[in-house]
């Protein structure tokens, strides 16, 4: 360990997730239902992730917000509550059954009214909205062989000064190792490299939970 960097161990990051996630006992219900489904739960995002997407919905002042991937509703959940109450979040998604428990906390957590839940493949509902400045604030966590597909069409519907962030750009250290050339480790290392020579962003790549990647559009 050099002396800019401090090993992620699990105690290290319980600790900071103590300090970073304040209590919310409709989040902690939604955790716990969704680690009881099994190994997919993995598709769930990191309570500190969300409190960080919450901040960044916040610090911004984002009114409109889009999604990709909803799964069983964690993210946007996080993303709702940073909106103000005329605030919209356009959930996109292709499941009826991993939604269905989504639908149940977005009641619960009081956020219904900002969610629009659109159960298509992410890229038709994109394509169907006209470009221009509809969103201030996106999340992509859905089929990373899409990625690129989703950056762009979010970029057209991104309003200047408005940001992008992007879910699993680590994907478990696999795109750092050469060997691996599955599919989606290809199309996450493809739109890395090409998020760093965008010359339309600004960009960091931060390494919390599988790594997140926040865009500025300029």
């Amino acid at each position: 360990m050099s002396d800019k960097f401090t090993d992620m161990t699990p105690a290290l990051h319980a600790y900071v997730e103590r300090f970073s996630v304040r209590d919310d006992g409709v989040l902690a219900r939604l955790a716990a239902e969704t680690a009881a489904l099994g190994p997919i739960a993995r598709m769930q995002i990191a309570p500190d992730e969300g409190a960080l997407l919450t901040l960044l919905v916040r610090a911004i002042g984002a009114r409109s917000a889009v999604e990709i991937g909803t799964f069983t509703g964690y993210s946007a959940i996080s993303i709702a509550s940073g909106l103000p109450d005329d605030g919209r979040l356009t959930c996109c998604d292709v499941s009826e059954e991993w939604t269905a428990i989504a639908r149940r906390y977005f009641r619960e957590a009081g956020v219904e009214r900002k969610i629009d839940l659109r159960i298509a493949p992410a890229l038709d509902t994109l394509r169907s909205m006209p470009a221009g400045n509809l969103f201030d604030f996106a999340f992509v966590d859905g089929d990373k062989k899409e990625y690129s597909d989703y950056y762009e069409e979010i970029l057209k519907r991104l309003r200047p000064g408005g940001l992008l962030t992007i879910d699993n750009v680590l994907w478990g250290g696999r795109v750092a190792d050469p060997s691996d050339q599955s599919e989606s480790t290809l199309a996450i290392r493809r739109l890395n490299d090409r998020i760093s020579r965008d010359e339309r962003v600004d960009a960091v790549m931060v390494p919390i939970a599988d790594g997140l990647a926040i865009v500025r559009k300029r």
